[in-house]
């Protein structure tokens, strides 16, 4: 696979980013640090703010514009806007929780989560919204635009999408990324089941990618997670149940907040349902320590 060639003026380091306002100082988005214009992925975690780093927190108090996602479950998620939208999603409570100072210069833009697969007019609109929101911040002087994800840029999100676009149509804005805690990193963490140890392989597989892509992940792999089973968990706790895999399996639903839900597969319902984004981790049986050596 070809690495490409980091661009001369993309080698920045972590003190390239603004330094945070001061409680109570006004920032003023129309003063950039420098001249580069740049696009950074955020990654702000799986949910509790204290988990979004150091260097996450930086960027999001010096960007000029924060893009965050506003789709339809987020008004059950928070207060509504004042145009009459609905509330926060869990990227823009994230971002409020850790760094309140950025809320002046966050902006919803549309994304569905009604589709699960395949591209359709829904995701293309989402994916057109979010880059016209990106090149109208830099038309009207920004110089640092970020996009706030749960998670990992880096891990199923859409912000690869949205800097292949801005990146095609604005060759000159450097594009960035900072990573965040998974949602498989915080589960591992809560239930205290390792992801991995040893020798040991790890597969990652959406449920959304089919049922024989899971059973090939948990033939191949010790440690397998899935991720968007959502009204497929049925399905996807019959195959594990096949698997032998019930006594070492957790899932995960608003891991890492106050209202987290960790269940064991023993207990889960044989027609029980789950949200779009919690997470499975099934692990292997760890008999002795070290073991996996």
């Amino acid at each position: 696979m070809d690495v490409p060639t980091p661009r001369p003026d993309a080698a920045a380091s972590p003190d390239a980013l603004p330094a945070p306002a001061s409680p109570g100082e006004q920032r003023d988005p129309a003063a950039p640090t420098d001249q580069v214009r740049r696009l950074i992925g955020i990654g702000v975690g799986p949910g509790d703010p204290e988990l979004v780093t150091l260097k996450a927190v930086r960027a999001l108090a010096g960007a000029d514009a924060i893009l965050v996602p506003e789709t339809e479950t987020s008004s059950t998620r928070g207060p509504g806007s004042a145009d009459g939208r609905g509330g926060a999603g869990r990227a823009e409570l994230i971002v409020l929780g850790c760094c309140p100072t950025a809320a002046p210069a966050i902006r919803r833009v549309p994304f569905s989560m009604a589709d699960r697969s395949g591209v359709t007019d829904r995701r293309r609109e989402a994916w057109d919204a979010s880059a016209a929101a990106a090149l109208t911040a830099y038309d009207e002087g920004a110089r640092t635009v970020a996009f706030a994800t749960v998670g990992d840029p880096s891990v199923y999100s859409t912000f690869s999408y949205l800097a292949a676009t801005v990146s095609e149509r604005l060759p000159d804005v450097v594009v960035e990324v900072i990573p965040g805690i998974t949602a498989m990193q915080a589960l591992a963490a809560a239930s205290r089941i390792p992801l991995v140890e040893g020798t040991e392989v790890l597969a990652l597989v959406p449920v959304t990618a089919g049922l024989e892509t899971l059973e090939r992940a948990m033939a191949a792999a010790d440690t397998v997670v899935a991720y968007k089973g959502g009204r497929r968990m049925p399905e996807v706790v019959s195959r594990l149940r096949a698997a032998d895999r019930e006594a070492t399996t957790v899932i995960g639903t608003d891991v890492s907040l106050p209202h987290q839900r960790l269940v064991g597969l023993a207990e889960l319902g044989e027609a029980e349902r789950a949200p779009y984004f919690c997470t499975v981790l099934s692990a292997p049986a760890r008999a002795t320590i070290g073991g996996r050596l």
